[in-house]
Protein backbone atom coordinates (compact mmCIF):
# COMPACT_ATOMS: atom_id res chain seq x y z
CA UNK A 1 0.00 0.00 0.00
CA UNK A 2 1.45 3.42 -0.77
CA UNK A 3 1.58 6.28 1.45
CA UNK A 4 -0.73 8.32 -0.44
CA UNK A 5 -3.24 5.55 0.91
CA UNK A 6 -1.98 4.90 3.90
CA UNK A 7 -2.95 8.45 4.45
CA UNK A 8 -6.15 8.32 3.02
CA UNK A 9 -6.96 5.69 4.68
CA UNK A 10 -6.18 6.94 8.57
CA UNK A 11 -8.67 9.74 7.34
CA UNK A 12 -11.32 7.95 6.47
CA UNK A 13 -11.00 5.68 10.05
CA UNK A 14 -12.49 8.86 11.34
CA UNK A 15 -16.02 8.31 9.23
CA UNK A 16 -18.91 7.05 11.08
CA UNK A 17 -19.02 2.68 10.91
CA UNK A 18 -15.38 2.92 9.71
CA UNK A 19 -13.24 0.93 12.49
CA UNK A 20 -16.13 -2.31 11.31
CA UNK A 21 -15.59 -1.31 7.66
CA UNK A 22 -11.56 -2.16 7.81
CA UNK A 23 -11.25 -4.30 10.79
CA UNK A 24 -14.00 -7.15 9.04
CA UNK A 25 -11.86 -9.77 7.27
CA UNK A 26 -12.94 -8.95 3.19
CA UNK A 27 -15.10 -11.94 3.58
CA UNK A 28 -17.27 -11.19 6.26
CA UNK A 29 -17.84 -8.21 4.14
CA UNK A 30 -21.63 -7.26 3.33
CA UNK A 31 -22.59 -4.16 1.82
CA UNK A 32 -25.80 -4.47 1.35
CA UNK A 33 -26.71 -4.45 5.64
CA UNK A 34 -29.81 -2.35 5.88
CA UNK A 35 -29.02 -0.96 9.08
CA UNK A 36 -26.16 1.09 7.57
CA UNK A 37 -27.79 3.00 5.10
CA UNK A 38 -29.81 4.17 7.63
CA UNK A 39 -27.30 4.85 10.17
CA UNK A 40 -25.34 6.63 7.16
CA UNK A 41 -22.43 4.66 8.36
CA UNK A 42 -22.20 2.74 4.45
CA UNK A 43 -19.52 4.87 3.28
CA UNK A 44 -16.55 3.29 4.79
CA UNK A 45 -17.44 -0.03 3.43
CA UNK A 46 -17.41 1.64 -0.47
CA UNK A 47 -14.59 3.14 0.02
CA UNK A 48 -12.64 0.23 1.81
CA UNK A 49 -14.20 -2.26 -1.04
CA UNK A 50 -13.03 0.18 -4.16
CA UNK A 51 -9.39 0.35 -2.92
CA UNK A 52 -9.00 -3.28 -2.10
CA UNK A 53 -11.62 -5.70 -3.28
CA UNK A 54 -13.46 -3.65 -6.21
CA UNK A 55 -14.96 -6.81 -7.00
CA UNK A 56 -16.17 -8.37 -4.14
CA UNK A 57 -17.81 -11.59 -3.28
CA UNK A 58 -19.96 -12.00 -0.55
CA UNK A 59 -20.19 -15.95 0.30
CA UNK A 60 -23.60 -15.47 3.13
CA UNK A 61 -26.08 -12.84 3.72
CA UNK A 62 -29.42 -12.34 3.88
CA UNK A 63 -29.71 -11.86 0.26
CA UNK A 64 -27.63 -15.67 -0.06
CA UNK A 65 -24.07 -14.82 -2.18
CA UNK A 66 -24.30 -12.64 -4.31
CA UNK A 67 -21.05 -10.51 -5.70
CA UNK A 68 -20.46 -6.70 -5.49
CA UNK A 69 -19.41 -4.28 -8.40
CA UNK A 70 -17.96 -0.88 -6.79
CA UNK A 71 -15.69 1.05 -9.39
CA UNK A 72 -17.62 3.27 -12.41
CA UNK A 73 -15.66 1.13 -15.18
CA UNK A 74 -16.61 -1.96 -13.97
CA UNK A 75 -20.55 -1.10 -12.68
CA UNK A 76 -20.19 0.48 -16.46
CA UNK A 77 -19.15 -2.49 -18.34
CA UNK A 78 -21.92 -4.89 -16.53
CA UNK A 79 -24.61 -2.04 -16.96
CA UNK A 80 -24.49 -1.92 -20.70
CA UNK A 81 -23.46 -5.91 -21.29
CA UNK A 82 -26.97 -6.99 -21.39
CA UNK A 83 -26.23 -9.98 -22.95
CA UNK A 84 -24.43 -11.82 -20.24
CA UNK A 85 -25.72 -9.83 -17.06
CA UNK A 86 -29.88 -10.64 -16.92
CA UNK A 87 -32.48 -8.25 -15.74
CA UNK A 88 -35.23 -11.57 -15.74
CA UNK A 89 -34.68 -12.85 -12.24
CA UNK A 90 -35.26 -9.07 -10.46
CA UNK A 91 -32.99 -6.25 -9.90
CA UNK A 92 -32.58 -5.33 -6.24
CA UNK A 93 -31.28 -7.49 -3.93
CA UNK A 94 -34.05 -9.91 -1.73
CA UNK A 95 -33.88 -10.88 1.91
CA UNK A 96 -34.59 -14.45 1.34
CA UNK A 97 -36.84 -14.94 4.60
CA UNK A 98 -38.55 -11.81 3.54
CA UNK A 99 -39.35 -13.48 0.25
CA UNK A 100 -40.29 -16.01 1.90
CA UNK A 101 -42.55 -14.39 4.26
CA UNK A 102 -44.14 -12.38 1.53
CA UNK A 103 -44.88 -14.82 -0.89
CA UNK A 104 -46.88 -16.93 1.70
CA UNK A 105 -49.08 -13.78 2.99
CA UNK A 106 -49.60 -13.44 -1.22
CA UNK A 107 -50.61 -17.18 -1.42
CA UNK A 108 -52.91 -16.45 1.47
CA UNK A 109 -55.02 -13.72 -0.22
CA UNK A 110 -54.74 -16.07 -3.74
CA UNK A 111 -52.04 -14.52 -5.63
CA UNK A 112 -49.01 -16.21 -6.53
CA UNK A 113 -45.89 -14.56 -6.66
CA UNK A 114 -43.61 -13.73 -8.99
CA UNK A 115 -40.49 -14.94 -8.10
CA UNK A 116 -38.01 -12.81 -10.51
CA UNK A 117 -39.29 -9.81 -8.37
CA UNK A 118 -41.67 -8.01 -10.70
CA UNK A 119 -42.66 -8.54 -14.12
CA UNK A 120 -42.66 -5.58 -15.31
CA UNK A 121 -40.16 -4.19 -18.33
CA UNK A 122 -37.61 -3.52 -16.41
CA UNK A 123 -37.17 -6.88 -14.97
CA UNK A 124 -37.37 -8.32 -19.14
CA UNK A 125 -34.20 -8.96 -21.20
CA UNK A 126 -33.77 -7.48 -24.71
CA UNK A 127 -36.15 -7.78 -26.90
CA UNK A 128 -38.86 -8.09 -24.73
CA UNK A 129 -37.53 -5.35 -22.82
CA UNK A 130 -37.34 -2.45 -25.62
CA UNK A 131 -40.77 -3.36 -26.74
CA UNK A 132 -42.14 -2.83 -23.38
CA UNK A 133 -40.34 0.58 -22.75
CA UNK A 134 -41.18 1.72 -26.30
CA UNK A 135 -44.93 1.86 -25.12
CA UNK A 136 -44.99 3.72 -22.34
CA UNK A 137 -41.67 5.93 -24.05
CA UNK A 138 -44.18 8.88 -25.25
CA UNK A 139 -45.56 9.92 -22.12
CA UNK A 140 -42.64 10.82 -21.15
CA UNK A 141 -40.57 12.45 -24.22
CA UNK A 142 -39.54 15.26 -24.06
CA UNK A 143 -42.68 17.35 -25.63
CA UNK A 144 -44.79 15.65 -23.41
CA UNK A 145 -42.64 16.65 -20.37
CA UNK A 146 -42.04 20.72 -21.56
CA UNK A 147 -46.51 20.25 -22.13
CA UNK A 148 -46.46 19.00 -18.15
CA UNK A 149 -44.02 21.99 -16.99
CA UNK A 150 -46.38 24.75 -16.21
CA UNK A 151 -48.84 22.87 -14.44
CA UNK A 152 -45.71 21.25 -12.47
CA UNK A 153 -44.67 24.79 -11.72
CA UNK A 154 -48.10 25.75 -10.67
CA UNK A 155 -48.54 22.74 -8.22
CA UNK A 156 -44.61 23.49 -6.85
CA UNK A 157 -45.75 27.23 -5.83
CA UNK A 158 -49.15 26.33 -4.03
CA UNK A 159 -47.23 23.65 -2.14
CA UNK A 160 -44.69 26.08 -1.09
CA UNK A 161 -47.04 28.99 -0.48
CA UNK A 162 -48.60 26.56 1.75
CA UNK A 163 -45.83 26.18 4.40
CA UNK A 164 -45.69 27.27 7.77
CA UNK A 165 -42.74 29.89 8.49
CA UNK A 166 -40.95 29.91 11.57
CA UNK A 167 -42.39 26.64 12.72
CA UNK A 168 -40.42 23.04 12.22
CA UNK A 169 -42.33 20.90 9.76
CA UNK A 170 -41.41 17.75 7.44
CA UNK A 171 -40.10 18.67 4.18
CA UNK A 172 -40.49 14.91 3.12
CA UNK A 173 -43.75 14.80 3.66
CA UNK A 174 -45.16 18.46 3.01
CA UNK A 175 -43.20 18.89 -0.30
CA UNK A 176 -41.13 15.87 -1.53
CA UNK A 177 -43.78 13.52 -1.46
CA UNK A 178 -46.65 15.85 -2.03
CA UNK A 179 -45.10 17.41 -5.60
CA UNK A 180 -43.74 13.87 -6.56
CA UNK A 181 -47.49 12.42 -5.55
CA UNK A 182 -49.29 14.90 -7.85
CA UNK A 183 -46.64 14.78 -10.81
CA UNK A 184 -47.05 10.75 -10.92
CA UNK A 185 -50.89 10.82 -10.78
CA UNK A 186 -50.70 13.67 -13.69
CA UNK A 187 -48.45 11.03 -15.78
CA UNK A 188 -50.93 7.99 -14.63
CA UNK A 189 -54.03 10.43 -15.40
CA UNK A 190 -55.14 9.06 -11.45
CA UNK A 191 -57.58 10.47 -9.46
CA UNK A 192 -56.32 13.84 -8.17
CA UNK A 193 -57.69 13.32 -4.94
CA UNK A 194 -56.67 10.38 -4.41
CA UNK A 195 -52.59 10.61 -5.72
CA UNK A 196 -51.18 10.07 -2.22
CA UNK A 197 -52.31 6.27 -2.32
CA UNK A 198 -49.77 6.10 -4.99
CA UNK A 199 -46.89 7.09 -2.17
CA UNK A 200 -48.53 4.99 0.29
CA UNK A 201 -48.36 1.71 -2.19
CA UNK A 202 -44.66 3.10 -3.50
CA UNK A 203 -43.27 2.97 0.39
CA UNK A 204 -45.35 -0.45 0.99
CA UNK A 205 -43.34 -1.99 -1.96
CA UNK A 206 -39.81 -0.82 -1.03
CA UNK A 207 -40.03 -1.19 2.58
CA UNK A 208 -39.98 -4.21 5.37
CA UNK A 209 -42.35 -4.66 8.21
CA UNK A 210 -41.24 -2.75 11.08
CA UNK A 211 -40.23 0.15 8.60
CA UNK A 212 -42.04 3.21 6.59
CA UNK A 213 -45.85 2.41 6.44
CA UNK A 214 -45.63 -1.47 6.78
CA UNK A 215 -47.12 -3.53 9.42
CA UNK A 216 -46.76 -7.06 8.35
CA UNK A 217 -46.36 -9.28 5.48
CA UNK A 218 -50.05 -9.39 5.24
CA UNK A 219 -50.39 -5.51 5.43
CA UNK A 220 -48.18 -5.74 2.85
CA UNK A 221 -50.22 -7.97 0.40
CA UNK A 222 -53.08 -6.62 1.10
CA UNK A 223 -51.90 -3.06 0.12
CA UNK A 224 -50.60 -4.72 -3.57
CA UNK A 225 -53.92 -6.46 -3.40
CA UNK A 226 -55.64 -2.48 -3.34
CA UNK A 227 -53.20 -1.50 -5.89
CA UNK A 228 -53.26 -3.69 -8.48
CA UNK A 229 -57.09 -3.70 -7.87
CA UNK A 230 -57.28 0.51 -8.85
CA UNK A 231 -55.14 0.31 -12.15
CA UNK A 232 -56.78 -2.80 -13.31
CA UNK A 233 -60.25 -0.90 -12.81
CA UNK A 234 -58.10 1.91 -15.00
CA UNK A 235 -57.30 -0.59 -17.69
CA UNK A 236 -60.70 -1.22 -17.58
CA UNK A 237 -62.34 2.51 -17.92
CA UNK A 238 -59.34 3.12 -21.08
CA UNK A 239 -59.79 0.12 -22.71
CA UNK A 240 -62.30 1.47 -25.25
CA UNK A 241 -62.21 5.03 -24.69
CA UNK A 242 -60.33 7.37 -27.16
CA UNK A 243 -56.16 7.58 -26.83
CA UNK A 244 -54.37 9.74 -24.17
CA UNK A 245 -51.24 10.28 -23.55
CA UNK A 246 -51.21 8.74 -20.30
CA UNK A 247 -49.11 6.15 -19.02
CA UNK A 248 -52.01 3.31 -19.14
CA UNK A 249 -53.43 4.31 -22.10
CA UNK A 250 -50.38 4.14 -23.69
CA UNK A 251 -49.99 1.01 -22.87
CA UNK A 252 -53.82 -0.08 -23.96
CA UNK A 253 -53.21 1.29 -27.64
CA UNK A 254 -49.69 -0.33 -27.85
CA UNK A 255 -50.23 -2.95 -30.02
CA UNK A 256 -47.66 -5.24 -27.93
CA UNK A 257 -48.53 -4.31 -24.55
CA UNK A 258 -52.45 -4.32 -25.23
CA UNK A 259 -52.63 -8.12 -24.31
CA UNK A 260 -49.42 -8.40 -21.97
CA UNK A 261 -50.53 -11.08 -19.48
CA UNK A 262 -51.62 -9.30 -15.94
CA UNK A 263 -48.69 -10.12 -14.19
CA UNK A 264 -46.98 -8.27 -16.66
CA UNK A 265 -48.87 -5.37 -16.49
CA UNK A 266 -49.31 -5.38 -12.76
CA UNK A 267 -44.89 -5.11 -12.72
CA UNK A 268 -45.11 -2.41 -15.20
CA UNK A 269 -47.87 -0.93 -13.08
CA UNK A 270 -44.99 -1.06 -9.55
CA UNK A 271 -41.85 -0.16 -11.57
CA UNK A 272 -43.70 3.33 -13.25
CA UNK A 273 -44.77 3.99 -9.22
CA UNK A 274 -41.61 3.41 -7.38
CA UNK A 275 -39.61 4.79 -10.60
CA UNK A 276 -41.56 8.16 -10.49
CA UNK A 277 -42.13 8.40 -6.93
CA UNK A 278 -39.16 7.68 -4.79
CA UNK A 279 -36.45 8.65 -6.11
CA UNK A 280 -37.29 12.17 -7.33
CA UNK A 281 -38.68 12.68 -3.80
CA UNK A 282 -35.64 11.37 -1.79
CA UNK A 283 -33.49 13.78 -4.63
CA UNK A 284 -35.80 16.73 -3.47
CA UNK A 285 -35.27 15.71 -0.10
CA UNK A 286 -31.81 15.44 -0.49
CA UNK A 287 -31.46 18.56 -2.00
CA UNK A 288 -32.66 20.58 0.99
CA UNK A 289 -29.90 18.13 3.41
CA UNK A 290 -27.20 18.54 1.40
CA UNK A 291 -27.39 22.52 1.02
CA UNK A 292 -27.54 22.38 4.48
CA UNK A 293 -24.42 20.30 5.35
CA UNK A 294 -22.45 22.21 2.75
CA UNK A 295 -23.82 26.21 3.42
CA UNK A 296 -21.11 27.67 0.99
CA UNK A 297 -22.58 25.99 -2.12
CA UNK A 298 -25.77 27.27 -0.27
CA UNK A 299 -24.33 30.25 -0.74
CA UNK A 300 -23.42 29.91 -4.19
CA UNK A 301 -27.14 28.82 -4.83
CA UNK A 302 -28.71 31.78 -3.87
CA UNK A 303 -26.44 34.30 -5.15
CA UNK A 304 -26.68 32.85 -8.87
CA UNK A 305 -29.83 30.90 -9.51
CA UNK A 306 -28.55 29.65 -13.15
CA UNK A 307 -26.79 26.87 -11.26
CA UNK A 308 -29.85 25.14 -10.27
CA UNK A 309 -29.58 22.65 -13.56
CA UNK A 310 -26.01 21.68 -12.05
CA UNK A 311 -27.15 21.24 -8.48
CA UNK A 312 -29.69 19.41 -9.76
CA UNK A 313 -27.46 16.82 -11.18
CA UNK A 314 -24.97 16.88 -8.54
CA UNK A 315 -27.38 16.05 -5.93
CA UNK A 316 -28.84 13.57 -8.18
CA UNK A 317 -25.10 12.05 -7.98
CA UNK A 318 -24.27 12.63 -4.48
CA UNK A 319 -27.64 11.32 -3.27
CA UNK A 320 -27.98 8.24 -5.54
CA UNK A 321 -30.94 7.70 -4.64
CA UNK A 322 -31.43 3.86 -5.96
CA UNK A 323 -28.13 2.77 -4.35
CA UNK A 324 -27.92 -0.33 -6.31
CA UNK A 325 -29.14 -2.52 -9.55
CA UNK A 326 -28.81 -6.22 -9.41
CA UNK A 327 -28.25 -8.74 -12.12
CA UNK A 328 -27.56 -12.47 -12.74
CA UNK A 329 -24.74 -13.50 -14.90
CA UNK A 330 -25.96 -15.49 -18.64
CA UNK A 331 -22.63 -17.12 -18.54
CA UNK A 332 -19.05 -17.11 -17.02
CA UNK A 333 -17.88 -13.59 -17.09
CA UNK A 334 -14.18 -12.39 -15.86
CA UNK A 335 -14.19 -8.87 -14.60
CA UNK A 336 -10.85 -7.44 -12.31
CA UNK A 337 -9.43 -10.76 -12.54
CA UNK A 338 -12.20 -12.45 -10.96
CA UNK A 339 -14.24 -15.02 -12.59
CA UNK A 340 -18.40 -14.55 -12.32
CA UNK A 341 -20.14 -17.30 -13.04
CA UNK A 342 -23.15 -18.07 -14.44
CA UNK A 343 -26.25 -18.19 -12.44
CA UNK A 344 -24.36 -15.85 -9.81
CA UNK A 345 -26.06 -12.78 -8.51
CA UNK A 346 -24.20 -9.45 -9.41
CA UNK A 347 -24.85 -5.90 -7.64
CA UNK A 348 -23.79 -2.63 -9.22
CA UNK A 349 -23.29 -0.67 -6.65
CA UNK A 350 -24.38 2.67 -8.27
CA UNK A 351 -24.00 4.85 -5.00
CA UNK A 352 -19.97 3.58 -4.59
CA UNK A 353 -19.36 3.93 -8.28
CA UNK A 354 -20.33 7.48 -8.19
CA UNK A 355 -17.91 8.04 -5.30
CA UNK A 356 -14.77 6.75 -7.05
CA UNK A 357 -11.85 9.08 -6.97
CA UNK A 358 -10.59 7.50 -10.01
CA UNK A 359 -12.88 8.96 -12.00
CA UNK A 360 -14.89 11.66 -9.80
CA UNK A 361 -12.57 14.74 -8.40
CA UNK A 362 -13.46 15.13 -4.97
CA UNK A 363 -16.15 12.55 -4.91
CA UNK A 364 -16.72 13.13 -1.25
CA UNK A 365 -17.99 16.75 -1.30
CA UNK A 366 -20.98 18.84 -2.75
CA UNK A 367 -19.67 21.12 -5.13
CA UNK A 368 -22.90 22.41 -7.35
CA UNK A 369 -20.64 23.83 -10.19
CA UNK A 370 -18.62 20.92 -11.18
CA UNK A 371 -17.30 20.93 -14.70
CA UNK A 372 -19.16 17.95 -15.66
CA UNK A 373 -22.22 17.89 -12.97
CA UNK A 374 -23.76 14.93 -15.08
CA UNK A 375 -21.25 12.66 -14.57
CA UNK A 376 -23.26 10.08 -12.26
CA UNK A 377 -24.08 6.92 -12.57
CA UNK A 378 -27.59 7.30 -10.53
CA UNK A 379 -29.61 6.54 -14.03
CA UNK A 380 -27.86 3.59 -15.36
CA UNK A 381 -26.93 2.79 -18.68
CA UNK A 382 -27.21 0.87 -21.59
CA UNK A 383 -30.85 -0.93 -22.39
CA UNK A 384 -32.04 0.07 -18.78
CA UNK A 385 -31.31 3.23 -18.51
CA UNK A 386 -33.95 5.14 -16.68
CA UNK A 387 -36.78 5.99 -18.76
CA UNK A 388 -37.98 8.94 -16.59
CA UNK A 389 -34.98 11.03 -15.78
CA UNK A 390 -36.16 13.95 -17.78
CA UNK A 391 -39.20 14.25 -15.40
CA UNK A 392 -37.42 13.95 -12.28
CA UNK A 393 -34.78 16.70 -13.33
CA UNK A 394 -37.38 18.85 -14.80
CA UNK A 395 -38.99 18.89 -11.14
CA UNK A 396 -36.01 19.38 -9.37
CA UNK A 397 -35.40 22.15 -11.43
CA UNK A 398 -38.90 23.85 -11.03
CA UNK A 399 -38.96 23.37 -6.92
CA UNK A 400 -35.94 25.00 -6.29
CA UNK A 401 -36.51 27.68 -9.13
CA UNK A 402 -39.56 28.20 -7.11
CA UNK A 403 -38.10 28.02 -3.72
CA UNK A 404 -35.49 30.59 -4.36
CA UNK A 405 -38.30 33.31 -5.30
CA UNK A 406 -39.76 32.69 -1.78
CA UNK A 407 -37.44 31.53 0.52
CA UNK A 408 -33.92 33.09 1.39
CA UNK A 409 -33.23 29.98 3.21
CA UNK A 410 -34.27 26.63 4.16
CA UNK A 411 -32.68 25.37 7.69
CA UNK A 412 -32.65 21.45 8.43
CA UNK A 413 -33.20 21.19 11.97
CA UNK A 414 -31.63 17.65 13.54
CA UNK A 415 -30.75 14.52 11.36
CA UNK A 416 -33.11 13.05 9.17
CA UNK A 417 -34.86 9.92 9.13
CA UNK A 418 -33.28 7.59 6.60
CA UNK A 419 -34.67 4.68 5.09
CA UNK A 420 -33.57 1.49 6.20
CA UNK A 421 -33.19 0.19 2.88
CA UNK A 422 -30.19 -1.06 0.80
CA UNK A 423 -32.26 0.02 -2.41
CA UNK A 424 -33.86 2.72 -1.92
CA UNK A 425 -31.40 5.43 -0.50
CA UNK A 426 -33.59 8.51 0.62
CA UNK A 427 -35.54 9.83 3.39
CA UNK A 428 -38.73 8.80 5.07
CA UNK A 429 -38.90 12.76 7.36
CA UNK A 430 -36.83 15.63 7.65
CA UNK A 431 -37.43 18.49 9.78
CA UNK A 432 -36.50 21.82 8.78
CA UNK A 433 -37.65 25.75 9.52
CA UNK A 434 -37.98 28.38 7.04
CA UNK A 435 -37.34 31.49 8.73
CA UNK A 436 -39.09 33.76 6.86
CA UNK A 437 -40.18 35.09 3.04
CA UNK A 438 -38.06 36.40 0.29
Amino acid sequence: MSVALKIDSAAAAAAPGAEEAWALPLEKLNPGHAERFQNDTIWPVFERLRREDPIHFTPESEFGPYWSITRWEDILAVDTNHEAFSSAQGIALANLESRAAQEAAMRAMGREPDRRGGAGFITMDEPEHSVQRKAVSPTLAPSNIAAMSPVVRERAGAILDSLPIGQPFDWVDLVSKELTAMTLATLFDFPFEQRRKLTYWSDMVTNQPGHGPVESFEHKAMAMYECFGAFEELWKQRLDAPPSIDLISMLINNPHTREMPLRVFQGNVILLIVGGNDTTRNTISGSVYNLNKFPAEYDKLRANPGLIPSMVSETIRYQTPLAHMSRVATRDVEIGGKTIKAGELVVMWYISGNRDENVVENPNAYIIDRERPRQHLSFGFGVHRCVGNRVAEMQLTIIWEEILKRFPRIEVVGEPVRSYSPFVHGFESMQVVIPGRA
